[in-house]
């Protein structure tokens, strides 16, 4: 199927297109989240990862770091000033700490990277749900950092 005949493809599409900057960033985190709770889910009871499993879980952490650069990259280090420099410093740590993930197969370690990308991740809703309120004028001139 196409691309234009997909609709939910084409949902997406134009969600992004018009999405607010804050619900960009909040869509990000989504997306991080989503796959690390995909790499998480990797694991066996035992906390193991089977061979045949290996493969999906670097995916999804490659995925993750990917999401994670966005997130970099899209912070305004001027007009952001200690958020953005705080932002930029917990985007190197998750990166970091995903490497050491994937090598070492750390589900301890996932666990608790995933649980800290869901925190912000509420933390930027609520940021953006309340930009998104504001009048048009303020909106305009508003910069979120992030």
């Amino acid at each position: 199927m196409g691309f234009n005949n997909n609709p939910y493809s084409a949902y997406q599409t134009t969600a992004v297109k018009t999405a607010s900057q804050g619900k960009l960033i909040v869509m990000l985190y989504q997306g991080a989240a989503k796959e690390l709770s995909a790499a998480l889910a990797s694991f066996d009871a035992y906390d193991k990862i089977a061979a045949n499993k290996i493969e999906s879980f670097g995916r999804h952490i490659m995925k993750a770091q990917e999401i994670i650069n966005e997130l970099q990259v899209s912070l305004d280090m001027e007009k952001g000033g200690q958020i953005s420099q705080n932002l930029m410093s917990l985007y190197v740590y998750f990166n970091k700490e995903l490497m050491n993930v994937s090598i070492a197969q750390d589900k301890e370690k996932l666990a608790f990277i995933l649980n800290m990308i869901k925190e912000l991740t509420s933390a930027w809703e609520v940021a953006a749900a309340n930009t998104s309120a504001a009048p048009q004028t303020a909106q305009q001139t508003l910069n979120i950092q992030g």
